[in-house]
Parts: structure tokens; sequence; C-alpha cells
């Protein structure tokens, strides 16, 4: 029979029998957002979304981890509200699905503390071992580097069978040591090049900032920069070395960061799109 041919119903071992039955309808994909209160239907998309009435003077979206967030002015009505959600349904859609991309991610990076976890230490990963026989915390990166094996090694003095809890206070307390020495001897190797004096340094665990920069001379750096690689640690700390002398962002003070990092971008790039592991 050829392509183009219609089947014609009889008595043979191939004939219908009759129509198909109705089969379920597959569930709509949906966004929602913890504090929902409305819902609306994008490209067949369900969006529950968080509706706030607010003192601006037109329609706003925001879309966060949490998913959609619409503010209005008080006397805009229900319907003009969702002719702008179908006006900017196409925005929406792409940025709800990077946010439950980046979710989906975030959850595949959550560390499971347990003995032979791994955490990633200055851009490569570290297998954490629980160790009763050593004290405190011992790193060993000396061992011979196989295809696929991480090279380092991080043996814990907690007894067998030490709690999650446990085990993660120890590892980031370690961590946070780290942090603060690789962190100083950046700061010296990076001062006399740049010509400023770094009178304070303390570590910092903000959520939304790698750094900070005073005039008085104190730093602060995120200790989670330690899960990357030195070209990236030395971006931040020549950025915020780099407003000791320029207390802004201006093209002076991005010519103070490029006379020492000449390719400072590729390591602001992995700084923006890498996802830390999630510690809790």
């Amino acid at each position: 029979m050829g392509s183009g041919a219609t089947a014609r119903a009889g008595t043979g071992a191939f004939a219908t029998a009759g129509p198909a039955p109705d089969l379920p309808a597959a569930p709509l994909p949906t966004f929602r957002h913890p504090r929902a209160g409305r819902e609306v239907l994008l490209s067949g998309h369900r969006v529950a979304y968080e509706f706030r009435r607010s003192r601006r003077r037109s329609i706003g979206f925001v879309v966060g981890a949490d998913g959609l967030t619409v503010s209005a002015p008080r006397w805009v009505g229900q319907a003009e509200v969702e002719a702008a959600l179908r006006e900017k349904s196409r925005w929406i859609l792409r940025k709800l699905q990077e946010q439950a991309e980046r979710a989906r991610r975030m959850e595949q990076s959550r560390i499971d503390w347990r003995d032979g976890t791994t955490v990633p230490f200055l851009g490569e990963p570290l297998i954490v071992v629980i160790d009763p026989r050593v004290a405190g915390a011992h790193l060993n990166a000396d061992a011979q580097a196989l295809p696929g094996v991480p090279r380092m090694t991080l043996h814990v003095g907690l007894a067998n069978g030490a709690g999650a809890v446990q085990l993660r206070e120890a590892v980031q307390g370690w961590l946070q040591r780290q942090a603060m020495a690789v962190f100083q001897e950046r700061c010296a190797e990076f001062s006399a090049r740049l010509g400023v004096r770094v009178r304070r340094l303390t570590l910092s665990s903000a959520s939304t900032r790698w750094g900070s920069a005073s005039a008085d001379g104190s730093i602060r750096l995120n200790w989670r920069l330690i899960h990357f690689g030195l070209p990236v640690i030395d971006y931040v700390v020549v950025h915020e070395m780099a407003h000791l002398r320029e207390m802004n962002h201006s093209q002076a003070f991005w010519e103070v960061v490029r006379s020492v990092m000449p390719d400072y971008e590729t390591a602001r790039v992995e700084l923006r799109d890498r996802l830390l592991p999630v510690m809790d």
C-alpha cells in the first residue's frame, strides 16, 4: 500500500475495529508561585502568579526563583492585567523556564553529606572522607592522578556514622579557614602591583555579593569563592582592591583591574554563570 492510499474497513485480519477510545489529555505544564493568588493560561502553560497592588503607574512583571510576580496600579482591572500578561507571554515563559532549569541544576548540585561525598575546592572536586584516626581535618592532595578520579581528599576527624549536620559543619569550617588563608595570600600578591594597602580583611557569607571594599582599606570577601579556581578568586580580589583606588565602576576603575588581569572578562563570566553547590 502506498503512503497516499486510504485504508478500507473489511473482514480481514487487518480490518479496523472502530474508533479508538479517548485518551486522557496530558496535564498542562504549570508554573506556580508559592504565594499565588491568580492564574492565567499562557500558550498552553498554566501560570499561577503572585499579584500585588502598588503605587506604580504601569503593570510590572518580575520573574524570580519563586515564579512570577505581577504588580499593578489600583485602578487597573483584571482584564487589563491578563491582556498585558498575554502580550508579554513569550518573555514571561522564557524567564520561568530559565528559572525552572536553574532550580533543577541547583538541586543536582545539592551536597549529600555522607562519607565519600565531593565538594568543589579551588576549582577541583574534593572527596570528603570520615576518618576517626585524624584530628580536625587533613587535606591529602598528593594522590596519584587518574583519569576521571579526583586527586584531592579531605580526611575529617569524626566518628564513623557521624551525622550529616556534623560533617557539613566540620567541612564548612575547614573551607572557611582555607578561604581566609588563600585570600590573605592573594591580597598580598596584588597589593604591591596595585599600589594599595588592605588594612582589614574579613570573610562574608552574603547571598548576593562576592565582595565589598571601603575607603578605609577594609575588604570583605565571600568565603564561598573557595569553590572556584584561582583565576576567579583573583578577579574578585583585584576587583575589590581596585576600589581602593577608584570607588566606582568607571572606565578608570576597569583599567585598574585590567592592568593586572588583562583577561578578567573570562573569570567574570565563570563567576556569573557557574552554580555553587547547595550546602544545606
